[in-house]
């Protein structure tokens, strides 16, 4: 049964809470919640929908939350399936990880062991699971944003037989997992990122290197008494991988001073909401640890590369932005992930993380699956995920530049499209 049922605009909502393991190789041990928020049309809320979960963007990442309209591909989706929206382990309301979570763990490895709990095999057991629990086993199809095709991967991987059809948006991972080499394809996509914003508004170009000299200067401090740090600031390129992002970020820059000498409120304010993780600290915390399977310490990937790169350094101009990499130094100047400190430390350092990815049963794969590649992407390499559609069985692609990473949440089509390219390969598997 359901813990609350109630109705927004134009949608049934359900909402559910199921125990699951936190270690799944010794289920009679802890146990932690699992949130899942089921979402149908009212008119359709007796018919025998085909389920369709959503495999949330992350690492770290909770399921939206819905609004009338919002996002355009539940608008759309709603159509025709009844929508499972579950909160992944450590987010939402699924024993949600936070700073007093990791604050608990005196030990850094019994830190690192815990969130070691939180990667993609964990949370494909847990979705398994309320598959079988709630839902009686049915079939279900899943549409995967960004490190939910990670997800989706993993899921074909380990449990085929649980999928009817699996629709993927900017998230094909390499099969062959290896954080440098992501890295070293990334910063370049960084600094054209940044090249095309500057180009767009050539004004930010000094208004910026303004901001970072004041900065470099003085010692700024944030509403929450962090430092502002040049390398800091650079951070918020992580918005320039999605729309509206190069629009958000001119005007944020556009009201940096309030006076000669003096930063704004407003600004200093937006920067903390955009660098500090509060909403989502397991976001950096477990960033470079999805590249971690089998040998193999990821060890800082992202501040390694970022040497060879010298355009990226906080005292070059023009002031180029970063993406989504995670660096040690904000594990000691964000307040929200000092508590996490150790606890990635130990993680970064790992030699040796359970494989995520089944090469054999993915290559034999029979779930027919559609999958959007965006060629600019800023975080997910386009060619990596045609190496890894070359390699999985049944799998159709597109590649566009018409969007950015957020295709599906900018509009409602995406989704469309990708449904329509498995209805024209024969449709989903029935159960």
């Amino acid at each position: 049964m359901p813990v609350a049922e109630y109705i927004i605009p134009g949608m049934l909502i359900r909402d559910h809470l199921l125990p699951v393991p936190l270690d799944w190789q010794k289920p009679e041990g802890q146990s932690i919640e699992l949130f899942l928020r089921e979402v149908v049309d009212p008119t359709k809320r007796h018919d025998d929908l085909p389920l369709l979960v959503f495999l949330q963007g992350g690492p770290g990442g909770k399921s939206p939350r819905p609004t009338k309209g919002s996002p355009s591909w539940l608008a759309e989706a709603l159509k025709t399936h009844r929508v499972i929206l579950p909160d992944q382990r450590g987010t939402g309301r699924s024993t949600r990880i936070e700073a007093a979570t990791m604050a608990q763990f005196s030990d850094a490895e019994a830190a690192a062991d815990y969130l070691g709990h939180f990667r993609a095999d964990s949370i494909v057991d847990d979705f398994e699971h309320a598959r079988k629990t709630l839902f009686a086993g049915k079939r279900w199809e899943s549409l995967g944003q960004s490190y939910g095709g990670f997800l989706t991967l993993t899921y074909l991987s380990r449990y085929p037989e649980a999928l009817a059809a699996c629709y993927v948006a900017g998230g094909l991972a390499s099969l062959k997992p290896d954080a440098d080499e992501v890295y070293r394809r990334t910063y370049p996509r960084a600094a054209a990122k940044s090249r095309l914003y500057y180009k767009r508004y050539p004004d930010d170009v000094a208004r910026v290197a303004a901001i970072a000299d004041f900065i470099d200067g003085n010692e700024v401090r944030l509403p929450d008494g962090d430092r502002l740090t040049v390398k800091r600031l650079q951070t918020i390129g992580i918005d320039l991988g999605m729309a509206p992002g190069h629009e958000n970020v001119h005007w944020l820059i556009d009201e940096a001073f309030s006076a000669p000498g003096r930063l704004s409120d407003h600004f200093l304010a937006s920067v903390m909401s955009l660098t500090s993780y509060d909403g989502g600290p397991l976001f950096a915390a477990l960033q470079e640890s999805i590249y971690g399977h089998g040998a193999g310490a990821t060890d800082w990937a992202a501040e390694r590369v970022r040497a060879e790169h010298p355009e990226f350094d906080p005292s070059a101009r023009p002031l180029l932005f970063t993406g989504e990499m995670m660096y040690p130094w904000m594990f000691e100047e964000i307040r929200s992930l000092r508590p996490f400190r150790a606890g990635v430390e130990a993680l970064a350092a790992r030699r040796s993380y359970s494989a995520l990815y089944d090469l054999q049963r993915l290559a034999a794969n029979q779930v027919p699956v559609s999958a959007v590649v965006y060629f600019d992407d800023l975080y997910v390499d386009a060619g990596l995920s045609l190496e890894t559609a070359a390699a999985v069985g049944n799998l159709q692609h597109w590649v566009t530049n018409e969007y950015e990473h957020d295709g599906i949440r900018q509009s409602g089509d995406v989704f469309k499209r990708l449904v329509e390219m498995v209805k024209e390969a024969g449709g989903p598997l029935k159960a």
